[in-house]
């Protein structure tokens, strides 16, 4: 399991991302669910993998196979929206999970892999989709500024809280590693180190990037003071009626 996640506000677009794929009682292993493609000012891409890893690398193999190949008929240059790219890269899922389907089902595996692209095409607006393991795809909202694939309960509720379109790209990026960080506390199968890029919205260049591990002091001193400003907040919640007697 892993957790990504991709936030959609006013200035831009934020990207999160885990790098566990395997947690085990003696085996952990770690990968990246980040992949970034740009071509500056022609257009800016980000994406995201949860689910099979099997397939999500073989989604991103055959779209840099196709990049490479001077006569595809499609690739991430070509489409003139994202929602083009969004399903084609459906169709590269699909086309991937139908052809190990008939032998992961013997051995009762899945090959399903979900996706977030997110980006900018020059002359186009920001915009973040999120790719279903059968090959539709959403796009967010205004009501629904975020999108999350992988293990995205414990992530959740500061999103809900928190995100607006008009939240800064900067208070977006420090919700996104908060929302990182407690679904790490919470479940195992998602694990550091954490990977956070920013598109600015009409700036088509490579994304800022970063990556964080336990021992980052960026990371660190976000985790003790969310931590201890929690504990702050709960200590101040209102008394019952039956305390104030005692």
């Amino acid at each position: 399991m892993t957790y990504c996640l991709a936030i959609s506000v006013n200035k831009g677009l934020v990207f999160a991302s885990d790098s566990r794929t395997n947690a085990g009682v003696d085996y952990v292993a770690t990968y990246s669910k980040m992949h970034r493609f740009v071509w500056p000012q022609e257009r800016s891409l980000v994406l995201l993998t949860a689910g099979s890893l099997a397939t999500s690398q073989a989604v991103v193999n055959a779209i840099q196979s196709d990049l490479e190949d001077p006569d595809a008929a499609f690739n991430l240059r070509k489409g003139k929206h994202l929602y083009d790219l969004a399903s084609y890269i459906g169709t590269l899922s699909q086309r991937e999970q139908q052809l190990h389907a008939p032998a992961l089902e013997k051995s009762n595996a899945s090959a399903e892999a979900s996706f977030i692209l997110g980006g900018q095409i020059n002359g186009k607006a920001c915009e973040i989709y999120m790719i279903y393991p059968q090959g539709n795809y959403i796009s967010a909202s205004e009501d629904t500024p975020y999108l999350q694939i992988g293990e995205n309960k414990y992530g959740k509720p500061i999103l809900d809280r928190i995100i607006t379109p008009t939240t800064s790209l900067e208070d977006a990026a420090r919700c996104a590693m908060v929302s990182l960080d407690s679904t790490v506390r919470s479940n195992i199968s998602v694990g550091l180190p954490i990977e956070l890029a920013i598109h600015t919205n009409n700036n088509i260049e490579p994304v800022w990037h970063s990556k964080y591990a336990a021992f980052s002091p960026m990371y660190k001193s976000l985790q003790k003071q969310w931590n201890e400003g929690l504990r702050q907040a709960f200590s101040g919640l209102p008394r019952f009626d039956w305390e104030k007697d005692n």
